[in-house]
This record gives structure tokens, sequence and C-alpha cells, in this order.
């Protein structure tokens, strides 16, 4: 099953996790008390350039008959709602921006570009995922109950359809994590399952309802006789925006290394063990500045669940910091090519929509999934958890290192067991084939000589007749 014992699972002592709480403690307060004006400008910015790209696409798309201006206005507009979700949507209503005091630019107000309603998605994502980040049965982000993305989650013959189930969640992506979050809303607020008409269903319709008519009644129609090429783009940057989030928030949750926690692990949790549980349920992946902007600085996973309520634009300096602890913790910090990140959380969706017979590991030893058992006989020693030389520690990463080297060490042995019990059968085939060859030839030997000793009955026979 899933991680259940995060310091075991770790290999670090709970001094330690205490001390790298303390010490992310520390990186939050220098990032708070030097907040300031560059911070503000840079989110300020960031709203005029994203307002100005959206104006000037939905003004090229006037023209949008042409397929020139088509092009550029929906490539215009793409970009626009891609930022709009992504670097302000998603950000400010995380509250990374509260501590300006700016009516507009804060969690309470901002309403996204989304078919969902951002007080819906705060309380099922702020609360919900970022409080139990990766917990099963608690984190309802795990698979967005539509996949199954550990083998801790029983199989169902529903699951065949996840590749499916996959892609049509990409293509409608901000459709899914509305209904998601409606239904996390309903869930807290205690509404009967089946209800249509309560208070957060009106108020999903209502939202809901407004963008709909906004991406498809009046901006097309605002456009004339381009009304039907105005109305293919705003469905089409709907898409790019849609597939976009979706594989920046599957890269950040779900490549190999992305780790599984039990409930049990919540009981007693210190903020260091909230801290470390963050740090090794998530996943970075690698990006240039214009990435990192596009996907909202959640390039910076590992940083953002850390610290979901630190601005964006800082993230690539907390970075540095968080990777030089997990090199002091010898912890892992999980980071790949987004394609790499993509393509492993790729694998494990299709992999996972088999039933459990058809996989080779186990819940405790897989690539997405494993626990504190996968160290089993493997662990470090304790006295080896400090070099008393060079000061280094012996935590997580050296023992993924061991145990891999384990596992390849027991891989060739037990090809070297096969090889050698192949080379035994066909020794025990070649001796058999001779003990056979033999017997055969003594048994023509014995049929010969039987025939002899017939047809010289029968000759003495035959001459006393005579």
């Amino acid at each position: 099953m899933a991680i259940t014992d995060i310091q075991a699972f770790a290999h670090l002592t709970a001094a330690d996790i205490e001390t790298l709480g303390k010490e992310l403690d520390s990186i939050r307060r220098e990032v708070e008390t030097s907040r300031g004006e560059r911070d503000a400008k840079y989110i300020r910015r960031t709203i005029a350039a994203q307002r100005a790209l959206e104006v000037a696409g939905r003004a090229v798309l006037f023209g949008s008959r042409n397929r020139w201006a088509w092009l550029g206005g929906t490539a215009m507009l793409s970009v626009a709602k891609i930022i709009e979700n992504m670097e302000l949507g998603h950000n400010v209503s995380h509250g990374q921006w509260d501590w300006m005091n700016d009516p507009e630019i804060h969690s309470t107000t901002w309403e996204w570009d989304m078919t969902g309603t951002s007080s819906q998605w705060r309380r099922a994502h702020n609360y919900s995922h970022h409080t139990y980040t990766n917990v099963l049965g608690k984190d309802e982000d795990l698979g967005f109950g539509i996949l199954r993305m550990t083998r801790d989650e029983q199989w169902r013959p529903l699951h065949l359809a996840q590749p499916a189930a996959n892609l049509l969640l990409a293509a409608t992506f901000e459709w899914g994590i509305a209904l998601h979050d409606l239904g996390i809303e309903k869930e807290l607020a205690g509404v009967e399952a089946g209800t249509l008409t309560s208070p957060a269903d009106m108020d999903f319709y209502r939202k809901a309802g407004r963008q709909v008519v906004k991406d498809f009644v009046i901006y097309p129609g605002l456009t004339g006789p381009a009304w039907k090429s105005t109305l293919k783009a705003n469905a089409t940057a709907n898409l790019v925006r849609n597939l976009w989030s979706y594989a920046v928030i599957f890269c950040g949750h779900f490549p190999d290394g992305a780790q599984k926690f039990a409930a049990e692990q919540l009981d007693g949790e210190t903020q260091g063990e909230w801290y470390l549980r963050q740090m090794l349920g998530s996943a970075n992946f690698k990006a240039g500045p214009v990435m990192a902007f596009m996907s909202g600085n959640l390039c910076y996973q590992i940083e953002h669940h850390l610290f979901p309520d630190l601005p964006s634009n800082r993230y690539s300096e907390v970075a540095v910091r968080v990777r030089e602890l997990c090199d002091k913790y010898d912890l892992p910090y999980t980071t790949g090519s987004l394609g790499k990140q993509y393509l492993l959380a790729f694998r494990t969706i299709h992999k996972l929509a088999l039933p459990d017979r058809f996989l080779k590991r186990t819940a405790d030893d897989a690539p997405e999934t494993s626990s504190e058992r996968k160290f089993a006989g493997i662990s470090l020693p304790e006295s080896l958890r400090v070099d008393p030389e060079t000061g280094k520690r012996f935590g997580l990463r050296s023992a993924l290192h061991d145990a891999k080297v384990t596992l390849e060490i027991k891989a060739r042995h037990e090809k070297e067991v096969l090889r050698e019990a192949k080379t035994a059968l066909k020794a025990r085939a070649r001796q058999e084939k001779l003990a056979l060859r033999e017997a055969k030839r003594a048994l023509g030997e014995r049929a010969v000589r039987e025939r002899g000793l017939l047809r010289d009955k029968a000759a003495r026979r035959m001459a006393r007749h005579a």
C-alpha cells in the first residue's frame, strides 16, 4: 500500500525532519518579508499584458474569415486564456497577491475565465488538495475521481475505459475541473446525492452559462458576418487552454517519483512532515522563463506545494534553495523535461487501466506507487545516517539508489540462476537423449538375438519332423 510512515520512507530521523521544516519556514519568512514593489509590478504588468493580448486577439477575429487573421487571432486568444488561467486565475485564487490588499487582485474577488466558479475551486483545491496532497481517500485530485493513478486503488472494469476518459478529460479540462469542484462543494455542504438545484448547483449554472454565452454567442455575434469563424476560434482557444493546463497539472502530480500516502500518515503529522509530504508528493518539469510564465510557474510544482500562497514569480529563486535542502538531506528532487514527465504519467494512466494480474510490480514497489516496505532488507543502518567524516547524510536518495542496485543484483542473480537452470536442463536433456539412444540400441540388439533364437528353434523343430 502507499506510504504509511514518511519518516521510515525518507530515511530521516524525526529531528532531521523538524530541522528541515524549520529551514523551509525560514525560506517562507524571507520571501514574505521581501515582498514589495517589484512583485506588485510583476502581477500588474501580467494582468495588463494578458488583457491587451485578449483585446488584440478578439479585434483581429473581426476579420477571421481571412485565414491568416483567424490563425493570428486564435493564437493570441489562446495565449491570453492560458495566461489568465495559469498565471492569474490559479495563482491569484491561491491568495498569492492578497498581501497587496488590492481588491482587484485578491483571492476573494477574482473570478477566472473558466466554467467553474473561483470560490468552489478554492474550497476544493486550496483545502482538499493542498492540505491532503496525494493522501488516499482525502485528496480528491488524485485521479480526479475518474482515473486510477495508484495500485492502492482497487481495479474495476470501468478502468478499462481510462485511456479514452483521459483524452476526454484533457479536451474538456475546464468542465472536468468545474464538475469535480462542484461535487466536492456539494459533499462539503451535505447536499443529498442526485440533487441538481442546490445553491452550489445554481452558482455553477450561472457561471457556466455566462462563459458559454460570452464565448459562443456574444463575441461571435459582435463580429457579424465572421461569427462562424469567430465561434470556431473561441472553441479552439478554449481547447488549447484546456490541453495545456491539463498537461501542466499532470506533469506536476503523476510522473514517477510523485509519491502517494495512506491516511495513517496524517496521524500526528508535524509541520516538518507536512513539508516533506509536499516535497515527495510533487514533481517539477524543466522550463525556461517563457515556459515557466506560460505554466503559471507550475513547472515549480514542488515549490508551489510547499508555499502555495507565495508569489509565483519567486518560485524560481525558492527552487534553488529547495534543491540545496534536497542535497543536504539526501532527498530526491523529482524533475525532468515536460515531455518525459507527461509520458510517465501517460504510461501510468494506460498501465493502471489493466487488472492487477497483468502488472508485474506491487503497490509497495512500482514506479508510480511505492512505500517504505520497498526498502525491506536494504535500509541504511542507523549508524550511517550521517557520514562522520564528511557530514553527508544518507537518506531517501541513497536508499533509492541502493534499492535500484539491489534489484539489479537480484535480477542479475535470478538471470544467472535461470541461465544455470537452462544449462542444467539442456545437459539433462542430452543425457536423457543419450540414455534413450542406448536403450533403443540395446532393445534392437535384444530383438535381433530373440529373432535369431526363434529362427534356430524353428529350424530344430523342422529337423525333428524331417
